[in-house]
């Protein structure tokens, strides 16, 4: 019966397993599948012996004949969910050496992706010592018969995939409360390590393969749509894509890298994917850092070309002239689409019905595109990410988030800044999810009324930006928000405060860097932890490098495969290969106990105070939104100046007048902080520098500060 119920899945749903050697486990073992369609039952019992058992509802079981005939028979273990004496059949079972297959989610996934373990799988565990096996069931969700809201399809393709029997970390002084729940969170862990390592082997290998994959499932779903209200289906992307490949084409023969210095609307992403069709590598300009910035990037990325846009140079006021001047060839949107003809936009649409040859850029590891760090410390850096960083680094948000097919994004990051590109952009282009591009982050008012409109769903941003959405917004503004994700900078008490108390919403906060991909931890509504950034992703090692002066804390390291492929800069590039892979992000960070990971600020921001390490970032955290009387205009941020008694001394810069140092002081007692962390002094400035991302340009202000005195 077995081998005929392997052959059908076989034949209806290309139907194949994975490691089906570790099923051969003598017990007690735990067979743990995630669960997210009514047949998988069938994909996993195919591939096991009589040994094996299926841990069912015995309510559920009553609900009708078929209910009967499939959880209660002599391959099923039928238990009381309601009964306190269920676990305890499990674990006697298990004890005497049983084999269970458990759905440890009780219930059918409602996303699509993992949900919640219950923690009784936990006490098995902990009771039983019971060897594991995870089950990762990869396109059963595409079933007519799985809950989810997203597109489905008769016969799928459907794959199993077997881990290696596992043995648990036991640990022998641990309460079996604590047991339970360490127990839990570690199976959680293997499912998600499972899933993420799963779609990195199998599931396609460059961004173009990835979003066609994604786009031949559904060809006339709206994915894009930016301010002018333009609406792109993936159709339509792709037809865009071939018809500007066609054009750039004779225009950039030669070059293996073009720039990109374009807003956040729908041809940036068009413009992208037509680069990577013709295996051309974008680098994409951060046009908010000036002219002069600019050329040097391109300097430095040997760029020939920029592609761009004669209405978007006008709106933000840049002079073409200068990059004429150093040699480079500007390729107008404008003069490229007069080039099209209605013969080519017929036979571009005709062909988009049939199977795409697949893209000339196959090659995983070879770089997608180029983006330039923020420069807050020192010039920009070019940082080479490969197709592999990037995927990798979707496929580890993918793995701990549980998003729908129906999320719409609301992306006003610009995507010369990696928050912007990865997790605005490329994540819901493979992902399958619809996105709102708007051009500007600063647009405070505007954004929230646009975001209540097109009834999105998840929303990013900088502790900056949002704080400003924050402040402007109605109430009701944020209605269909889900997910509101911060990140690039550190997420300030007084603005998570904000929104929970306007808009009952939690804000989850990330980490990262460019190099990165650029994310590295992220909480979750699965593991929120408010305060830290998160656990770190699946998939990523780290170390901690002690530093003189910080006892509980330590210099981050990181590796993986979204850490970047290197610099264009050689000395930084030398410096990172010379690691073995490691990553030396720069900032002091600390773990506990279950992995959180808090971040005390980056190195450059400590100031070294009567032999004391001080974190600025910290001091900003304190002073942030504690003056609520000067009005919502009011911001610090603080520098460093020398001091011959102490070694240096903090600044707080301000753009108010009336602020005083007794104020600040009783604001960073009010936080609990020591006195080293009080600054001496208040520097008056117009207006608090900003980057294009909204950081704070502390570069530029410690210069201001300096040239003042």
């Amino acid at each position: 019966m077995n081998s005929l119920l392997r052959l059908l899945v076989r034949l209806l749903f290309r139907f194949r397993a994975f490691n089906e050697g570790a099923l051969n486990t003598p017990g007690p073992v735990l067979l743990i599948p995630n669960h997210t369609s009514w047949l998988d039952w069938l994909f996993v019992g195919v591939c096991l012996d009589d040994s094996w058992k299926f841990v069912t509802s015995a309510t559920t079981a009553e609900q009708s004949w078929l209910h009967r005939f499939v959880m209660r028979n002599r391959r099923t273990f039928p238990i009381d969910n309601a009964s306190p004496y269920a676990v305890k059949h499990m674990a006697e079972f298990l004890s005497k050496g049983g084999k269970l297959v458990l759905f440890a989610e009780g219930r059918l996934s409602r996303t699509g992706t993992l949900m919640k373990l219950f923690d009784g799988t936990g006490f098995l565990i902990h009771k039983t010592h019971a060897k594991v096996i995870t089950a990762y069931l990869r396109g059963a969700s595409r079933l007519p018969f799985s809950p989810n809201h997203g597109w489905k399809r008769c016969f799928p393709t459907v794959t199993a995939h077997f881990s290696d029997a596992l043995s648990a970390p036991h640990q022998e002084h641990l309460s079996t409360a604590q047991s339970r729940s360490l127990f839990t969170r570690w199976l959680r862990d293997q499912m998600v390590r499972q899933q993420f390592d799963t779609e990195m082997a199998f599931g396609p290998m460059s961004l173009p393969a990835a979003i066609a994959e994604t786009a031949a499932a559904q060809p006339g779903k709206v994915i894009l749509e930016d301010a002018t209200l333009t609406e792109l289906t993936y159709r339509k992307l792709f037809i865009g894509a071939k018809l500007m490949g066609d054009r750039l084409a004779p225009q950039c023969s030669g070059a293996p890298r073009v720039g990109v210095m374009l807003p956040n609307v729908n041809a940036t992403p068009v413009v992208l994917l037509a680069l990577w069709q013709l295996g051309k590598v974008p680098a994409i300009l951060n046009f908010s850092t000036g002219t002069p910035t600019m050329l040097a990037c391109a300097e430095l990325a040997g760029l020939k070309h920029i592609i761009t846009s004669r209405a978007f140079l006008k709106r933000f006021k840049l002079d073409p002239a200068p990059f004429e001047q150093a040699g480079l060839k500007l390729l107008y949107l404008e003069d490229l689409r007069a080039t099209i003809s209605s013969v080519a936009r017929i036979l571009a649409l005709a062909s988009s019905y049939f199977p795409q040859s697949p893209s000339p850029f196959a090659d995983s590891l070879g770089t997608a595109v180029i983006l330039f760090t923020s420069g807050s410390e020192g010039i920009p850096k070019g940082v080479e990410l490969s197709h592999r960083n990037l995927l990798a680094n979707t496929r580890q948000m993918l793995a701990i988030c549980d998003l729908r097919d129906d999320e719409r994004f609301f992306n006003a990051m610009p995507m010369f800044h990696s928050f912007g590109l990865l997790a605005g952009t490329i994540l819901p282009l493979v992902r399958g999810n619809y996105i709102f591009i708007y051009p500007s982050p600063l647009h405070y008012r505007v954004v929230p009324t646009v975001f209540y409109d097109k009834d999105c769903t998840v929303l990013f941003g900088t502790n900056t930006f949002l704080g400003g959405y924050g402040r402007k917004a109605h109430p009701y503004d944020f209605r269909s928000l889900r997910y509101l994700f911060a990140g690039a900078e550190k997420l300030q008490s007084a603005t998570a405060e904000l929104w929970a108390q306007k808009f009952g919403v939690r804000i989850l906060e990330g980490y990262g860097a460019t190099e990165c991909s650029p994310c590295l931890s992220a909480t979750t509504p699965l593991e929120p932890n408010h305060g830290t950034a998160g656990r770190f992703l699946p998939g990523i090692e780290w170390k901690l490098e002690p530093v003189d002066g910080v006892a509980d804390a330590g210099r981050l390291f990181v590796r993986g495969p979204n850490i970047m492929k290197g610099y264009l800069n050689a000395d930084a590039n030398a410096k990172f290969h010379s690691g073995g892979g490691w990553y030396d992000t720069g900032d002091i960070v600390s773990v506990d106990a279950e992995g959180f990971v808090s971040i005390r600020g980056r190195m450059k921001r400590f100031a070294k105070i009567s032999g004391e390490m001080v974190s600025l970032t910290a001091v900003e955290d304190a002073l942030a939104g504690a003056f609520p009387h000067y009005g919502l205009r009011m911001a610090t941020a603080v520098v460093t100046r020398p001091d011959e008694d102490k070694g240096e001394a903090l600044v707080c810069c301000t753009n108010e007048p009336k602020l005083t140092l007794a104020e600040i002081r009783d604001a960073i007692k009010a936080k609990g902080l020591g006195n080293l962390c009080i600054p001496r002094e208040i520097a008056l400035v117009k207006e608090i520098p900003k980057l294009g991302t909204g950081k704070v340009n502390h570069r530029e202000l410690q210069t201001m500060v300096q040239n003042s005195k």
